[in-house]
């Protein structure tokens, strides 16, 4: 049983940039699915356990079981707090990538002229280095304080997973804006893998690499 915990742990470690695909934010509460009943993503498998239909854009997609682990502080709560960092920040990135090549760098910093972000980031880090590494404090900085807000969180019940209270507009959160920011946050995790994957193969533009597919 350990050998399988510790391989569960493994993949759940290498698998977040994309565990959107497998675990669902909890949203507000709606219809659960009933025991032992099938997937709705995939009726050939059993419902998994821990994935009851109560979290926005849950379907039961857990093929690999990553919703079942509970080891070394990594629980279905701690999954799902990843997939909204992860989603989020993806937006961030797919949307920057889109913007700078459409519009261009901001003032002082290296022009793309033909290449891929990617390519660009190592003539930011030669010209800017201090803005970078200032870059990674911060980032470091908001990972410490997220994982104190996700292990209290935890503990306490009283938070749900990726609320830090910021919400300046004041929207009302509804079960339909949780909906659309986890499949919005699932779709840009993929589209930044495909960003970097094809600006690194090929050194060319997102655009030139989306334009080649249809010509």
């Amino acid at each position: 049983k350990e050998p399988r915990q510790k391989a569960k742990m493994r993949a759940a470690l290498a698998l977040l940039p994309v565990v959107g695909a497998y675990v669902a934010p909890i949203g507000q509460k709606r219809a659960t699915v009933a025991a032992n009943a099938n997937s709705l993503s995939m009726p050939f498998l059993e419902q998994p356990k821990n994935l009851d239909g109560s979290m926005a854009g849950d379907v039961g997609f857990d093929p690999l079981g990553l919703s079942e682990i509970d080891d070394l502080g990594v629980d279905l709560y701690w999954l799902r707090e990843a997939e909204l960092k992860h989603g989020r920040v993806a937006m961030l990135a797919a949307t920057g990538v889109i913007w700078v090549e459409a519009f261009g760098p901001l003032p002082g910093w290296p022009e793309a002229d033909g290449r891929s972000q990617m390519d660009v980031f190592w003539d930011a880090w030669e010209e800017h280095p201090n803005a970078i590494c200032a870059g990674i404090v911060f980032i470091t900085a908001i990972e410490l304080i997220s994982g104190v807000a996700t292990t209290m969180g935890r503990s306490t019940g009283e938070r749900a997973p990726g609320d830090f209270g910021l919400n300046p507009l004041q929207f009302e959160i509804t079960e339909e804006l949780a909906l659309k920011e986890i499949k919005h946050g699932r779709l840009a995790m993929w589209a930044v893998m495909g960003q970097i994957g094809a600006g690194l193969m090929t050194h060319e533009p997102a655009f030139g690499n989306l334009g080649k597919i249809f010509s």
